[in-house]
């Protein structure tokens, strides 16, 4: 597992944040910013009062991801963070920029995987609205390419939770990528309980992330749809995590925060599916699943 302060091996890693911000900036979210190191490390002292122990922060290269004051905030905190590359939707970008970086977003992402200062350990790619453009077939063969240099993971940001087994084709089709090395985030907001069995039978995770922010319609069914994979066999493919992109949405604000997954969710995992489901869902699969065999890039 690689996190902002080097390898550990993955049964280091505790309770999982599967899916999380300390900092984050687009246009597409202006005035609603991550910014703030004092706040981030007020929400990771809550998460690990809770027996929090890991969070994978999701944000890519150019939102804002402040990697240079992560390695302080997990000394401190005493949790463990694994920083994101990758791009995520076009949208998140100045147009220029976006152009600028795309001839070598093969390079970009190898490198802040493997020498970068502060490394990341996942690479975090994004599809469209029920389908993929552009945009999303360019950034995923980028992301395969540092994958299959690197091992590092592949995390992806499904719009609205659509176009899963879309781009699972295209990963793990088309450009090789083993099932077991990619995460479908946001499978919550698009409960459609065949389509989350279909990920899992293929071997890539299943990540619900999203409780810091409200999915009114689809909010009450993440119990439903996690029984229903543990029903079908797959308790070993889920992930939980919470996905905290404004500031309001913090515990230290208007919202539940990071420490939600834990003082709200796990009790009722534990209560209402069993104590052996929360474990494998907090613990042991995020440390198979952000788990890599690092390699050095050709």
């Amino acid at each position: 597992m690689r996190t902002v302060l080097g390898d550990v091996e993955p049964a280091a890693l505790g309770v999982c944040d599967a899916h999380d911000h300390l900092f984050l900036r687009s246009p597409a979210l202006a005035g609603q910013e991550l910014d703030d190191p004092a706040a981030a490390l007020t929400e990771l002292a809550a998460f690990a009062a809770l027996g929090g122990g890991t969070v994978i922060q999701w944000t890519p290269w150019g939102m804002g991801g402040r990697h240079q004051e992560l390695p302080a905030l997990s000394r401190r905190s005493g949790v463990h963070i694994v920083a994101a590359t990758g791009l995520h939707q076009a949208k998140h970008y100045d147009p220029e920029r976006l152009r600028d970086v795309y001839e070598r977003l093969p390079e970009l992402f190898i490198g802040e995987l493997t020498t970068a200062p502060v490394r990341a350990g996942l690479i975090k790619i994004a599809g469209s609205y029920h389908h993929l453009d552009d945009h999303a077939r360019r950034v995923a063969a980028a992301a395969a390419r540092a994958h299959h240099a690197t091992g590092a993971p592949i995390g992806v940001h499904l719009e609205g939770g659509t176009a899963a087994l879309d781009l699972l084709d295209l990963l793990c089709d088309t450009h090789r990528v083993p099932p077991g090395r990619v995460i479908l985030g946001h499978l919550h907001r698009f409960p459609d309980t065949r389509v989350h069995r279909a990920v899992a039978e293929a071997g890539a995770y299943v990540a619900f992330d999203g409780p810091s922010r409200a999915h009114h319609q689809t909010d009450w069914r993440l119990l439903d749809s996690i029984a229903a994979l543990v029903d079908a066999g797959h308790p070993d493919r889920i992930l939980l995590g919470g996905d905290t992109v404004t500031a309001a949405a913090r515990s230290t604000a208007d919202g539940p925060g990071m420490p939600f997954l834990l003082s709200g969710l796990r009790p009722r995992l534990e209560r209402e599916i069993g104590g052996d489901v929360a474990t494998a869902v907090l613990i042991t699969n995020p440390a198979r699943a952000f788990a890599a065999d690092w390699r050095t890039a050709a």
